[in-house]
């Protein structure tokens, strides 16, 4: 395709550190270069974690951020924003979280060239009467992780014409069973081999992903061989609290930001998540793509893909004396049942493959461009 002809789409990202948003933005965008799509990012000039994991890809950086205490209160931001897009004539602009949008809502009035607006909406939680009006009814179209989000937010008639569903993926070639390294992954983490081990991996953020709640229920087990391995920012730093004040100081451990989930996972026995709300819950579906004994409460679209019994384990969310129930009858499984369910899991996290997402964005991207894709 000749150049002038290729499409050209921004991804634009906010703030650093890492965690679901980050992750899916990294891999679509990973994905649509290996594609052939011309994408390219607008990020904080400090985020050098994105820049090292994309720059073997051959992704254009630019950067708008450069302050990150006044980031959303600093007019320079804006002015930088809009000179990358109007300088590069993109034809698609997409902000992955909501504080991507606010950069390019404002900017968007201002722009010479007018590219097609994509916004991400990765939860439920439904935006504010004002915030529907003067912010996403710029978007061109809204994409939504998960049916649930989709229902949710077309029973709030919020903009259901732009609503389109685009399931979060998983990386399959990182996130794979590998039990024969077990053992093996326990020693090189310093993890005991004579534990069981129940694995949560989030951010701290004890009002959405309800590690309080977690630690709580692990309290009520009362299992002095199990132990539960928190992984995730901040948690390093929040867990011993509660662990203390449930009692399991010496039964949990929290390793703060990791680089090594996949081996983490391999290395455990279970999965739990805790959360009060969701989109699809990626690391779910990377510890099932592990083949995990998983148990989740029902947050988001978890239920779309979580069956309980079957593929894994489910509560209400909220539902602290669940969550021990579930993990005790998980500790018990049979051997032959444990096998069943991993398999089933295994099957069940490859419908959600980050190629099978790449494509529905292609799509996407063909429908707002008149098939401007090759």
């Amino acid at each position: 395709m000749p150049e002038e002809n290729r499409l050209k789409v921004l991804q634009v990202v906010d703030g650093t550190g890492w965690g679901g948003t980050k992750e899916q933005t990294y891999l679509v965008t990973r994905e649509l270069r290996k594609r052939g799509v011309d994408v390219h990012m607008a990020l904080s000039s400090k985020y050098t974690q994105m820049i090292e994991k994309l720059k073997p890809y051959g992704v254009p950086f630019y950067f708008f951020e450069h302050d990150e205490k006044t980031n959303r209160k600093n007019i320079m931001n804006y002015i930088r924003l809009k000179r990358i897009i109007d300088k590069n004539r993109f034809d698609i602009v997409v902000g992955n979280s909501p504080h991507a949008f606010d950069y390019i809502r404002i900017v968007k009035p201002f722009l010479k060239h007018k590219p097609k607006i994509v916004a991400i909406r990765r939860s439920g939680r439904v935006p504010s009467w004002f915030s529907k009006q003067f912010k996403y009814r710029a978007a061109d179209k809204i994409v939504v992780v998960s049916r649930d989000v989709y229902e949710r937010l077309k029973k709030a008639n919020f903009f259901p014409e732009k609503l389109v569903v685009i399931e979060s993926g998983i990386d399959l070639e990182r996130f794979k069973p590998m039990p024969e390294k077990k053992e093996e992954l326990r020693k090189k983490l310093g993890l005991p081999l004579d534990k069981k081990i129940f694995v949560n991996v989030a951010n701290w953020n004890i009002d959405v992903k309800a590690q309080d709640k977690l630690i709580e229920a692990f309290s009520h087990l009362e299992c002095e061989d199990c132990l539960l391995v928190l992984v995730g920012k901040r948690t390093d730093i929040y867990a011993k609290e509660y662990a203390k004040k449930f009692n399991v100081e010496d039964r949990v451990l929290a390793l703060g930001f990791r680089e090594d989930v996949p081996d983490i996972l391999n290395a455990a026995d279970f999965f739990v998540l805790s959360s009060n709300l969701e989109g699809i819950a990626g690391s779910l579906l990377q510890a099932m793509a592990t083949g995990k004994i998983v148990l989740s409460t029902l947050a988001g679209g978890i239920g779309e893909y979580l069956k309980d019994g079957i593929n894994g384990f489910s509560v209400p969310v909220g539902d602290v004396k669940g969550l021990t129930e579930k993990m005790k009858k998980m500790l018990n499984l049979p051997d032959e049942e444990y096998r069943k369910i991993s398999k089933r899991a295994i099957e069940t996290a490859r419908e959600y493959s980050i190629e099978r997402t790449t494509e529905k964005y292609i799509e996407l991207f063909k429908e707002l461009t008149g098939e401007k894709v090759e």
